[in-house]
């Protein structure tokens, strides 16, 4: 089971708050630290499913000293926080398409929030249970 670094932040008069180094954007907050410990925890395996459904790479684990190289991550305090997903493991290959099909790929993909690796693998999906009904 993989392990991240959760950095734990904590202002006057507000939550526990909790961000991820390999994942920026993705943050949470507990009333306390075991609450907040256990919504980052959620937060994690909600973004990595996602990541998983998009068809995106999930980043490997950062070292402490990496994340602490940072002086932006040095006012935080690290705890380990495990990923508690089913996430299949990703792979990646390599597709040839015509240049034409990949542009509308691409486009169709941009106007409806998908990236393409995410597109092309629900369209996958979808004509697989079409065909299996």
């Amino acid at each position: 089971m993989k392990q991240y670094i959760g950095l734990i932040h904590k202002d006057a008069d507000s939550d526990f708050g909790v961000s991820f180094p390999d994942f920026p954007g993705v943050v949470t907050a507990g009333s306390d630290l075991d609450d907040a410990r256990a919504m980052a925890e959620e937060a994690l395996a909600f973004h990595i499913d996602g990541l998983v459904e998009d068809g995106e790479a999930i980043a490997e684990p950062s070292s402490l000293e990496d994340v602490m190289a940072d002086a932006n991550n040095r006012d935080g305090v690290a705890i380990l926080v495990a990923v508690k997903t089913k996430a299949k493991k990703v792979v990646r290959v390599n597709v040839t398409l015509p240049e034409d099909v990949l542009s509308q790929i691409d486009a169709f993909a941009e106007a409806h929030g998908y990236t393409r690796s995410g597109f092309i693998a629900k369209a996958a999906q979808r004509l697989m249970e079409l065909d299996a009904a």
